[in-house]
């Protein structure tokens, strides 16, 4: 006796044969006799024991006849409602050298059992709603087994499509949904097309939804961040479900139709966020730790790092912020992505190195045996940047970029105290090469520093850290200060720093004397600058790019020397403070108008005492600025 309940979901066992449900077999075959009664393809009669039978002159049992295996699990199905709407299963029994065949079986059947249950409830007329979460496999199993009008007006084919136009296309939500469940199809989801649709009605959806809050996305131009946070959250979250390759896909597609650049970014950041999410908690820094071989999980986050960094929006002067852009580029460095990949990050961030801030700069090293830091990503990083500025340099056709508020030169003089700044913080590093301190020190033009207090003070901590250096070693890192590029403290201290070199001791001295000298003339180096300026008249011998050259680089030492003058004076006018004061309190105390003088420098502190100049008032803030982050800094003491 076959069970009332057919294509139940109650437990069998793994021999017994799976049957529909929602229907007694009597009703379920007496409504397809029925069916074929009216296209007069048999006549229904019954029998004693309450079977139901089909037969088109004699008469036919039509009880289950024919078993069906999918994936290892078996349904005892009839075979006319089977061939009355699938090409596939009525060739294979047409096909069968036993013309009484009562077993079937279905290899790779996109969606499973599951699918194929529907797909035959289906065949039988039983009612069950078509949803986007299992639309993609029903169309795809409608095609595997080729349920096409050929054999009945609106087969599975027709019904599932007819859902996909009408009701999956038109929502951007429903469009993400059913692309999402593409993800565990086999390859007939791309021939019928189920991915290329959604992809397109995403893009187009997120269109149409751009242009009609466009009001919104006017006032998200505003100073409020969390209003435009706001208006960019409605489509982002959705994405985030989707595989990489998927995600890839709906990105290019909405850059296409025109969907905002910030949008995108917005989106970007988001799936990063969400995919990429624990990352570094799994990452242990150590310096002297051997590199393990990537897993699986790790490959696979490569990737998405990889593909997010192609996506982002081309124009680089675009509004990423550097926070991402460098939270990125250390999952590069951690995931070992591609060196494209990280190249790029690095011109990304190269491109704005002058809005950086020193944390950013902070990357930690992965490799074995090497610094605490990533000295060599800073460096190449660098480069870019001083690329940038020359290939600016070498677009422009006039003199009005020279100025000595230029862009160009500003950004310069920020990227310069920026890297001081680094070079301190990474100086007492035990495991930081001589080679590569150096060389973050080198590359940096002479132009790129008004003073050199801040390269004095990371030389002095690195030679603080790193007591074993031999003399040639102290002396050729010393050579790169500029001795007349000491402010008056950085004189003062280093006049008794007992951690240089004698020779730089000997030029801190001479430096120190020609400057009093100079105070107490009232001169003020016209004479070195009108030898600049002298020096910078074109030759008649020289080419005209030549002399463009020349005049632009003249400008350069220019502006440098009066960036100088400028810190000149302030001293000068610091120094006429304390003489007045020397004079109010000589009377009282009886002290000299130099002993006086010289206890006024001396109580002036080391790299933060008050002081003019407007490029000093600039390093001040920027220290002040990063000590309210709470990150301590590193002072030397002599």
């Amino acid at each position: 006796m076959v069970s009332e309940n057919l294509l139940s979901s109650s437990k069998r066992s793994p021999t017994t044969p799976k049957f529909c449900n929602s229907f007694t077999t009597r009703s379920l075959v007496l409504k397809f006799i029925s069916h074929l009664e009216k296209e007069g393809l048999g006549k229904r009669k019954r029998i004693p024991n309450g079977k139901s039978f089909c037969a088109p002159g004699p008469s036919i049992d039509v009880a289950g006849d024919i078993t069906i295996a999918v994936d290892g699990e078996s349904f005892l199905l009839h075979k006319f409602p089977l061939v009355s709407r699938s090409g596939k299963i009525r060739k294979m029994i047409a096909d069968a050298k036993d013309s009484s065949i009562s077993k079937l079986e279905l290899c790779s059947l996109p969606g499973g059992p599951h699918t194929f249950e529907l797909a035959m409830k289906f065949c039988y007329g039983m009612n069950f709603e078509i949803t986007t979460a299992n639309v993609a496999n029903l169309r795809c199993a409608a095609e595997y087994l080729e349920m096409t009008e050929e054999y009945r007006e609106e087969n599975l084919i027709s019904r599932t499509e007819t859902y996909l136009n009408e009701v999956v296309v038109q929502s951007l939500e429903k469009s993400v949904e059913v692309l999402s469940t593409c993800e565990l199809l086999p390859p007939i989801a791309e021939i019928v097309g189920i991915p290329n649709r959604c992809i397109e009605a995403i893009s187009i959806n997120a269109c149409k939804e751009q242009l009609v809050s466009g009001l919104s996305h006017l006032d998200c131009n505003s100073e409020s961040t969390e209003l435009k946070s706001t208006c960019l959250e409605w489509w982002v979250e959705d994405l985030s479900v989707l595989r990489i390759d998927y995600y890839q896909r709906v990105i290019c597609a909405m850059g296409s139709v025109g969907v905002r650049l910030d949008s995108i970014v917005a989106s970007l950041m988001h799936y990063a966020q969400i995919s990429l999410n624990g990352i570094e908690k799994c990452q242990f820094w150590n310096p002297v730790r051997m590199k393990p071989s990537p897993s699986m999980k790790e490959n696979h986050q490569s990737i998405i790092v990889e593909t997010l960094v192609s996506l982002m929006p081309t124009d680089k002067s675009s509004s990423i912020p550097l926070s991402f852009l460098f939270g990125m580029l250390r999952m590069a460095i951690m995931l070992d992505a591609a060196i494209a990949c990280r190249l790029e990050l690095e011109k990304r961030i190269a491109f704005r190195l002058e809005m950086v801030l020193l944390d950013d700069l902070l990357i930690p090293s992965v490799q074995s045996g090497d610094s605490l830091f990533d000295v060599d990503t800073v460096h190449r990083i660098l480069v870019n940047f001083l690329q940038r500025v020359e290939e600016e340099e070498n677009e422009d056709c006039g003199y009005e970029s020279e100025g000595i508020g230029s862009p160009g030169h500003g950004s310069l003089l920020k990227v310069g105290r920026l890297i001081d700044s680094y070079l301190s913080e990474i100086a007492p590093d035990p495991y930081l090469n001589l080679q590569k301190f150096i060389a973050m020190i080198e590359i940096l033009p002479d132009y790129a520093r008004v003073i050199d207090d801040g390269l004095y003070r990371a030389i002095d901590i690195y030679l603080k850290a790193h007591p074993l250096l031999s003399e040639h070693e102290c002396k050729k890192l010393c050579k790169l200060i500029d001795c007349q590029k000491l402010s008056q403290e950085a004189c003062n201290h280093a006049a008794q720093n007992d951690r240089l070199p004698v020779q730089m001791t000997v030029q801190v001295l001479y430096s120190e004397q020609l400057r009093l000298k100079n105070a107490l003339s009232g001169g003020s180096g016209d004479g070195f600058l009108s030898q600049r300026i002298s020096s910078g008249i074109p030759s008649a011998a020289m080419s005209p790019r030549d002399n463009y050259a020349s005049l632009r680089r003249e400008n350069r030492e220019l502006k440098l020397e009066i960036s100088r003058m400028r810190v000149r004076l302030s001293e000068l006018e610091k120094e006429q403070m304390y003489m007045k004061q020397g004079m109010i309190d000589k009377s009282g105390n009886g002290k000299t108008f130099f002993t006086s003088l010289s206890k006024g420098i001396g109580r002036i502190g080391i790299f933060s005492g008050p002081g003019g100049g407007r490029q000093q008032k600039s390093g001040r803030k920027s220290r002040g600025s990063e000590g309210k982050t709470g990150r301590s800094r590193r002072h030397s003491m002599s």
